[in-house]
């Protein structure tokens, strides 16, 4: 960048910081009369508030032991942002349930505004939103119901197969890339639902091209931008963040483009109905937009595949560090599975411990350690006593709430027998200290699928392979350190070899 664009760039941010600070004087001065009201936290420094407190790739462990000073309940100021954060099960419900009609807002990321994408996706659009209305009950009835699922289990079973017979035929025998394998056949899975496509090559060590544009796409969302803590100066854009991700983003059209082409110039004939076809019906009808389908497609994989293999992938080095509880989860399939090749649909149901090691993977390592930030639509809005101002971010901490000694014994500890002869509800029903998927309008609709892909993959690389870590490799040098960008990533991602089961 040459000196006179630094002086541009300069000068507006001081202008623009000038504009954001009288401002912040005056919420100041407009909230002086509540601060009593107003839930504890850190001092912050003027203009900037609470920013350097919470610079850290484990946000979520550093928002934990800020609580564990200022209270469950503790508030933030980000740049011009106030930011209320939950860390307990009590305050969980009154976001989630109690307040949910209030506190069921989206603040748009400024990097979510390329290609005006925040106007059309299901993750960024008001929950009153008319759009948004008409997307849930298109993910609700065609894709996520019961007769949604039960049309793609076919596909979803064959995929996962696909897992088993590319670990036996390329894998058996070598350390796997456990994250990445995982990652594939999410990917498989999702478009096989989809569009009837696969995107990735199982038997391939390198990434696939939709994976790549995923990655860059979600990793724009995740780096520093000032446009975010200044509203002001998002015109801007001084961190190019909108510019980069339009062009992210602009990939990602053109490929599910391609996949629209290539369905419309294909006869379907008596092929099974999928999803794409119900959207490009959905479109023909004029109710949704070609963008609007390519932005629901997105929105699905991202949500649909780089969490729930990040979920299995944590699971996974859970056992491998505890072979104790390994061993129990392969006896329970041998009992219930015996020799078939593949458990089926109906042998899920008679794996409760399985479930129960599932459900512990999910509260101890939970991929989205922090809710998206809802935000206070209106005034009226309370949690644990703390009134909600319009426009208030609030954060939920999960993976405090599910560490919680207070709803948790031994939180820190590897335990499914904690699970076991519970009718605990994911949704979080009567129970907020385990809310993995959200709750109310914002509940994510791919719950079930996501549930289907977890149990499914365990029970078939557990009864396909016995599983054993590299050479010299003791189950405590598992390393379970993790990072927090738009989810939780290994630090380390494990590896193990497979060995098939004869049988």
């Amino acid at each position: 960048m040459d000196p006179s664009s630094i002086l541009v760039c300069l000068l507006c941010i001081c202008a623009g910081s000038f504009i954001a600070y009288k401002k912040f004087l005056t919420s100041e001065k407009s909230t002086s009369t509540s601060k009593a009201r107003w839930p504890p936290g850190p001092p912050g420094i003027p203009l900037l508030g609470n920013i350097f407190d919470v610079r850290s790739t484990q946000l979520h462990r550093t928002l934990t032991k800020l609580a564990a000073v200022y209270g469950p309940i503790m508030s933030l100021k980000l740049g011009m942002k106030n930011v209320i954060v939950v860390s307990t099960a009590a305050g969980a419900r009154d976001v989630l349930q109690t307040h949910d009609s209030i506190l069921a807002g989206r603040s748009v990321n400024d990097a979510a505004r390329a290609l005006r994408n925040h106007e059309i996706s299901l993750v960024w659009l008001p929950s009153g939103a008319p759009l948004f209305r008409l997307l849930r009950v298109v993910c609700n009835t065609h894709l996520f119901s019961a007769r949604g699922l039960e049309a793609s289990r076919a596909v979803r079973e064959q995929k996962v197969r696909d897992l088993v017979e590319s670990l036996r035929t390329h894998h058996a025998g070598r350390a796997v890339d456990i994250g990445g394998i995982l990652l594939s056949v999410l990917l498989n899975i999702m478009s096989g639902v989809l569009f009837s496509e696969d995107v990735a090559d199982l038997s391939s060590d390198h990434e696939s091209e939709l994976e790549t544009l995923i990655r860059d796409t979600v990793e724009e969302f995740t780096k520093p931008n000032l446009s975010d803590l200044f509203p002001a100066l998002a015109t801007l854009d001084l961190n190019g963040r909108r510019r980069n991700n339009a062009v992210h983003m602009q990939k990602l059209y053109d490929f599910f483009d391609r996949v629209i082409t290539r369905r419309r110039k294909t006869a379907r004939g008596d092929k099974n109905v999928d999803v794409l076809d119900e959207l490009l019906q959905l479109h023909s009808e004029d109710r949704i937009s070609l963008d609007t389908v390519k932005a629901l497609l997105l929105d699905l994989f991202v949500a649909g595949s780089s969490s729930t293999a990040q979920t299995v992938q944590w699971t996974l080095a859970e056992l491998f560090r505890h072979p104790a509880v390994m061993s129990k989860a392969r006896q329970e399939l041998e009992s219930v599975v015996g020799s078939k090749e593949y458990p089926q649909e109906s042998d899920m149901e008679k794996l409760p411990y399985l479930r129960a090691v599932m459900l512990e993977g999910l509260r101890m390592h939970l991929s989205g350690p922090l809710m998206m930030p809802h935000t206070a639509a209106t005034d009226g809005a309370k949690i644990g006593g703390y009134p909600v101002p319009k426009g208030t971010q609030v954060i939920v901490n999960m993976w405090a709430i599910m560490r919680d000694p207070a709803s948790w014994e031994k939180p820190e500890e590897f335990m499914p027998e904690r699970f076991l002869g519970t009718d605990l509800d994911p949704r979080g029903v009567d129970a907020h200290a385990f809310v993995p998927f959200g709750e109310g309008r914002r509940l994510c609709p791919g719950m079930h699928i996501a549930m289907w892909s977890i149990m499914t993959i365990l029970a078939y690389v557990l009864h396909a392979f016995e599983w054993n870590l590299p050479d010299g490799m003791k189950p405590s040098d598992v390393d379970l350190t993790d990072r927090f960008r738009t989810s939780l990533h290994m630090v380390t991602p494990v590896k193990a070899v497979p060995t098939p089961v004869r049988r």
